[in-house]
């Protein structure tokens, strides 16, 4: 039901590990997007996905990052390390420069393993059904919104290939400063059936806009997600009081952390009470600064946990 898109950056392999038995108890399909060649820590991350035997696309062609993890050295760790896994689906990204013989070539490949097509901006869904036609290997067709219309769409639709729609909910700023203390996220865990689709996703609070590495932080922000009326997702911003200088970000990550705690502590606070909040809260309790990268992968946690609340609550 739930697909959330990550980039293989560190932390996100660490976020998919730790909570490797919320994945498999929910039914969780992480889709991950390499970014790294050194693959020590995808390899850590795969094998307790396939322990758990937690269902995951792992993307053959990559397009984040100025010069993307090619091809040839996923394909190679596919060969090897990753042969025996079943759990795995290879995932293929159709974007406007993409060359349909490329696809064809890899599904051939790979025959003896399921793929999940991402459609993310290639033009022609009749080509795309026509070379798909004779290959029996397609699981999933996942659709990038904004990137993919309804009439390209409909030509990929058949009864047994599953359709996820994934919506970037996240609305990056230039500056941290500049965001709101809360704004709209995304209705898409609820009206995924509207849209013809049997599954939803997101890219967390990260968004879709990748960077290699984030600039000075002149503001901190801490980014959560919660559920308001009718569970609709609004997300919070909480941001440092302290904006105008590059120095200093464990006073202003604490400065950011304040605001959020006391926005959980409120009787009447809309915020899931999440084990990620719960190491927040702690962190407060000991006015500890742990880096910026496990600041992102708590707020990720915490979305993904309260993604899993609603679905337990829907069932």
């Amino acid at each position: 039901m739930y697909y959330p898109y990550l980039r293989g950056k560190q932390f996100e392999l660490i976020l998919l590990r730790d909570n490797a038995d919320l994945l498999a108890e929910n039914n969780i399909h992480p889709i991950i997007e390499p970014v790294k060649n050194d693959f020590s820590a995808l390899r850590r991350a795969m094998k307790v996905i396939n322990e758990q035997s937690i269902g995951c696309t792992l993307i053959i062609n990559p397009l984040a990052g100025k010069e993307p993890v090619s091809s040839t050295s996923i394909s190679d760790i596919i060969d090897t390390d990753f042969n025996d896994f079943n759990n795995i689906s290879i995932g293929y990204i159709l974007d406007a420069k993409s060359n349909l013989k490329d696809l064809s070539a890899c599904l051939d490949k790979y025959y003896d393993k399921t793929f999940t097509l991402i459609h993310y901006g290639y033009s022609n869904g009749t080509a795309v059904a026509a070379t798909i036609a004779h290959h029996q290997n397609i699981k999933r067709h996942i659709f990038i919104d904004g990137f993919a219309g309804k009439l390209y769409q409909r030509h990929l639709k058949k009864d047994d290939i599953e359709r996820i729609l994934i919506r970037n909910g996240f609305k990056a700023q230039k500056k941290n400063s500049l965001y709101p203390e809360s704004e709209h996220f995304s209705d898409l865990h609820i009206t995924y059936p509207d849209e013809g689709m049997d599954g939803f996703g997101d890219y967390l609070i990260v968004g879709d806009d990748y960077t290699e590495t984030g600039g000075p932080a002149y503001a901190v922000a801490i980014h959560l997600t919660y559920l308001a009326t009718d569970d609709d997702m609004f997300i919070y911003h909480f941001i440092s009081d302290q904006t105008d200088s590059p120095t200093n970000p464990g006073g202003k990550f604490l400065e950011a952390l304040n605001k959020l705690v006391r926005e959980i502590n409120k009787p009447n606070s809309l915020i899931y009470k999440s084990t990620a909040c719960t190491e927040y809260i702690d962190l407060y309790k000991k006015q500890h600064y742990p880096g910026l990268g496990t600041v992102k992968k708590l707020s990720m946690q915490h979305h993904i946990e309260l993604m899993t609340n609603f679905i337990q609550r829907e069932n």
